[in-house]
């Protein structure tokens, strides 16, 4: 005989999967602040849940695979029977064979929480990109991410429920699923940019003299975090640079969509300091790069490279065209001079 799953359990799983509109979620959090009770057969859910083994931080996950191991694991674990306040799982395995569409989990850990006292208990989730690569995600809510080298995003385990935070530092490529209840902040030191649905380059590594916000489709909201108060709207194909040395901000009009190219290879450098194409080239290639000369630090330059394409060497013979500057090679060691 087939078993009912009651309300509040299907509330939960949906939740669990990334799926809740934002009634079923207010309902849900509503029955989580009920009683220490609720709150506890909610833990014992979503333990079930992240038992599964269906956490994946590279990729969407396949929705069949993902069924039959949350079966799988769900219907061999007997310990799990034993808990208190544990529902049945056969429950879960005749509810998880007839929703199997709520099982295409969008990220590695996809769960809702009902209350600070739930997240309290749990880390934050990092992913880090290493030097010389890049890494392609997904977040709970669909969101795709691309990290540049040396870059890395944090959020809450509680991510998509009370609030979609991202902590960046680093580069990153943005795709965001647009939820008006929920708008989507990306924090980095001195500058956040907050937006309910586009596409849009942050790049703000802790080195860097600028932190650049390029927009490419949508509307997004930037705040100045060195100047309280200071906040602006971005429209398609605007850049906003925040000097973080000054605290100044300024937004300019500019072809934003190279600026998100290094995801499929490229280096497109429109009209960046010195300094921070020296450092990406360091960061993408390895090789460690100085600046000998002052003059230089303010130099500015516009320039393409293939890094499947380009090495190191052609790169700086490029820039050595443009008749500013020149180079020596030592090894991995690099010198960059004024040309006089």
């Amino acid at each position: 005989m087939e078993q009912k799953i009651s309300h509040i359990d299907e509330l939960i799983l949906s939740s669990l999967s990334g799926h809740s509109d934002p009634d079923e979620t207010g309902e849900l959090k509503e029955w989580l602040d009920a009683s220490p009770e609720n709150r506890e057969h909610f833990r014992a859910v979503r333990e079930i849940w992240l038992a599964s083994g269906v956490l994946d931080h590279a990729s969407r996950f396949d929705k069949n695979r993902a069924a039959e191991r949350f079966l799988a694991r769900t219907g061999n674990d007997t310990n799990i029977h034993r808990k208190k306040g544990l529902p049945l799982v056969v429950r879960y395995l005749s509810y998880a064979a007839a929703v199997a569409a709520l099982l295409l989990i969008v990220s590695h850990i996809s769960y809702r929480q009902g209350g600070e006292e739930v997240k309290s208990h749990f880390a934050d989730i990092v992913i880090e990109a290493p030097m010389g690569a890049k890494t392609k995600m997904h977040l709970p809510d669909g969101t795709l991410v691309w990290l540049n080298a040396n870059s890395r995003i944090t959020y809450s385990q509680g991510f998509g429920v009370s609030d979609r935070n991202v902590g960046l530092d680093g580069e990153g490529y943005f795709e965001v699923t647009g939820n008006a209840a929920l708008p989507f902040f990306v924090k980095t030191e001195g500058l956040q940019v907050k937006v309910l649905g586009t596409r849009f380059n942050f790049s703000n590594y802790p080195d860097n003299e600028e932190a650049i916000v390029s927009l490419i489709e949508g509307k997004v909201q930037v705040k100045n975090l060195m100047n309280v108060g200071e906040e602006k709207n971005m429209a398609p194909d605007e850049k906003a640079f925040l000097n973080k040395k000054t605290g100044q901000m300024r937004i300019l009009s500019h072809r934003t969509r190279p600026s998100s190219e290094w995801t499929n290879g490229y280096l497109c450098f429109d009209n960046e300091l010195l300094p921070d194409i020296v450092k990406t080239l360091e960061r993408s290639y390895n090789v460690k790069i100085s600046i000998a000369d002052k003059s230089l630090e303010t130099a500015r330059f516009y320039s393409d490279f293939s890094r499947q394409e380009q090495s190191i060497e052609d790169i700086l013979r490029l820039l050595k065209s443009t008749n500013k500057l020149t180079y020596i090679i030592e090894g991995k060691n690099i010198i960059l001079r004024e040309r006089k």
